[in-house]
């Protein structure tokens, strides 16, 4: 079966005593992700867990802070 695309499934990882995890190889050269990136969790208990990169979340508020305020109607 050929997953929609864009779309991927990595595998499980495991948590260790601490709470680390390892991001499987292909997500982290899929996704650009290197040593000293700064990851964000969110989470939302009906929705579960993502994990952004900050440059990218910071992108998205500057990008918000550009577009008008629209009043209310």
């Amino acid at each position: 079966m050929i997953p929609p695309k864009g779309k991927y499934l990595f595998g499980s990882v495991t948590v260790g005593e601490r709470g680390q995890i390892v991001i499987p190889k292909k997500a982290r050269e899929i996704f650009h992700i290197k040593a000293g990136d700064q990851l964000l969790i969110l989470g939302d208990e009906e929705r579960g867990i993502a994990i952004v990169a900050q440059t990218d979340l910071q992108k998205f508020f500057d990008a918000i802070a550009l577009v008008p305020d629209f009043p209310e109607k």
